[in-house]
């Protein structure tokens, strides 16, 4: 059986508000989570993704709020990530409502991070947040592709596929990939990144980066997403969930 193809509305969060920029760039007011939550989950949304992407650097207190206020309200799966170091800031996330938790850069520089939560709390809990993009000038990696951090500005030159297949072993539950050249752009999703990371990891695959228009959505399940994830085009009003599930029905993927 073929399981459905989520549409996953993801929702970058500053200081309690959601907003968007071009590779992590410029950002502006996109409005406030909750109410946006809300409305993506009467829209059809399979789940929603929250990311902090000032944790690393702000106060926490803020996000456990926003988690705890939609978990009251949006009634489908919510991962919060962003600044989650520990297992203890895991533990904290759930109790607060979240249903998954992304982690990034903390398992990059410790990897055994991705066991101890998988270990602790299961590994449908855990999404790996690769933010990868091709290899710039002066840096080779086996697949042609190379995991950042900093959102995009800092290489590690550490391979992404090699990356997504070790933390599928040490128990991630699912790869959410977001190309970093197509974060933004509208462009269209990295399929050829996909089709890499697919060839080598058996969990789920999220797509992300780069949706512009409704025929962007459709390739992204064909190089082997199993999900796909996008903002902007949702936040400001481009493209409805209802519409992406069509397109995605129409070129014969099934959906919820």
């Amino acid at each position: 059986m073929t399981l459905a193809v989520r549409v996953i509305p993801c929702l970058d969060v500053d200081n309690g508000r959601v907003v968007k920029g071009v590779n992590f760039q410029n950002l502006r007011d996109a409005g406030d989570p909750v109410e946006m939550a809300k409305v993506y989950g009467e829209e059809g949304a399979d789940e929603l993704t929250f990311l902090d992407i000032t944790a690393s650097s702000g106060d926490r207190e803020t996000t456990y709020d926003v988690v705890r206020r939609t978990a009251e309200q949006v009634f489908i799966p919510l991962t919060v990530g962003g600044g989650v170091r520990t297992p203890e800031d895991v533990d904290k996330l759930l109790r607060a409502g979240a249903d998954k938790v992304g982690v990034n850069t903390a398992a990059i520089a410790r990897p055994e991070l991705i066991r101890e939560i998988a270990e602790r709390f299961g590994s449908q809990v855990l999404v790996l947040s690769v933010d990868a993009r091709r290899c710039p000038e002066g840096t080779v990696t086996p697949s042609g592709y190379e995991v950042t951090t900093h959102g995009g500005r800092r290489g590690t030159g550490i391979d992404a596929v090699e990356w997504a297949h070790r933390a599928a072993e040490l128990g991630a539950g699912e790869i959410l990939l977001n190309s970093m050249d197509a974060d933004g752009t509208k462009d269209g999703y990295d399929t050829a990144m996909i089709e890499a990371v697919r060839k080598h990891v058996t969990i789920p695959v999220i797509a992300s980066g780069g949706a512009g228009k409704l025929a962007d959505f459709p390739p992204a399940i064909a190089a082997g997403a199993d999900a796909v994830l996008a903002a902007s085009v949702f936040h400001f009003g481009d493209l409805r969930i209802g519409q992406v599930k069509e397109a995605l029905r129409g070129a014969g993927h099934p959906v919820r």
